[in-house]
């Protein structure tokens, strides 16, 4: 029997997860074809025919546009400063394109550029270019922003999604699950905003530390839609590895874990907006640590896990109990409009 629910776009499309990557793969991909499409998908693209220039595009629609540790218009900045630095970039322009709803209050419309204007500034990265455009009541969301970041390549980087290789060790730079939740605890009313602020910060300078090492840096990913268990699960997937977590390493604050107990929700698969995953070879996984944790970013990095196993493609957890689970890709949203 036809199912059309199947034929219409789903909050969950826009998850990161599984339905996501549906989505990209039977729609977006198809029509938009090319050998430059081809491959892992990345957070950045290199730019054809220049040497060491990196393009990234990314629209943010989180709700509120307000939430502890930041607001739309800092996050905007900051997730398109990432996805150039998970590429091995530091960000040299922006541009920033603006869809504002008929009746918003222009002191929430300046607060939000200001915000925006004032993280672009302190992550060096001049706005050069924009857009605005305005709908009619009804047919948005107050404000809903696009950027497109252009960076450069820092010599000696070349981190991929498809880098990660057998015996490398993963590392995180810091605590999970504070951006998601955070950002539904104000939407929902829930009460948890005086424990949980957003982790939202900018990443070149964090990445910029690990230079020494080179291309020892195999793969570098920042997990934001999806949360960890969506990043870890497509490095697999396009490195064809196992990944294997340990569950007493995983940095999850009381407050974090304590928010998804009580809504139900995996830490794993909370949204973040100030952390990143890299592998490294297990020798040098020590001096990647000591040069993460030089950085007021990374001073909390840890390592939770190992490339190992047989099960190419999978992510696996040993749990504090001795066990072991597969961690899977998230299917939908949990948490719309997060970003």
């Amino acid at each position: 029997m036809p199912r059309p629910d199947l034929e219409q776009v789903l909050l969950g499309h826009g998850a990161g997860g599984r339905l996501t990557a549906e989505l990209l793969d039977s729609v977006v991909l198809p029509a938009l074809a090319g050998e430059e499409l081809r491959g892992p998908l990345e957070d950045a693209a290199d730019i054809p025919g220049e040497d060491g220039l990196v393009i990234t595009t990314d629209g943010f629609v989180v709700s509120p546009l307000f939430f502890p540790g930041g607001d739309i218009g800092s996050l905007a900045v900051h997730g398109t400063v990432n996805d150039l630095a998970m590429r091995g970039a530091e960000p040299i322009a922006l541009t920033v394109a603006v869809v504002i709803e008929e009746g918003m209050e222009l002191d929430e419309l300046r607060a939000v550029l200001t915000s925006l204007g004032t993280a672009a500034r302190a992550a060096g990265l001049p706005v050069l270019a924009g857009d605005t455009k305005v709908v009619q009541r009804g047919h948005a969301d107050k404000v809903f922003i696009t950027t497109t970041g252009l960076g450069r390549r820092i010599p000696g980087l070349r981190p991929s999604a498809a880098g990660a290789r057998d015996g490398d060790t993963v590392l995180l730079s810091g605590p999970i699950g504070a951006h998601g939740t955070a950002v539904l605890s104000t939407r929902e009313q829930l009460g948890f905003t005086a424990d949980i602020v957003s982790d939202s910060r900018p990443l070149h300078r964090l990445v910029r530390a690990l230079a020494p090492l080179g291309e020892a840096v195999h793969t570098l990913r920042d997990p934001t839609r999806g949360g960890l268990a969506a990043a870890l699960n497509e490095i697999a997937l396009d490195s064809g590895v196992q990944i294997t977590l340990d569950e007493t390493a995983l940095p999850i604050p009381g407050q974090v874990a304590a928010a998804c107990g009580i809504l139900g929700l995996d830490p794993l698969h909370v949204a973040n907006e100030g952390c990143l995953v890299a592998f490294v070879p297990h020798e040098r996984a020590q001096d990647a640590l000591r040069l993460m944790r030089s950085r007021p970013e990374g001073v909390s990095a840890v390592s939770i896990g190992q490339v190992n196993g047989t099960r190419p493609g999978r992510v696996v957890i040993r749990t504090a109990i001795g066990g072991e689970r597969t961690v899977d890709m998230p299917l939908g949203e949990q948490l719309p409009r997060i970003c």
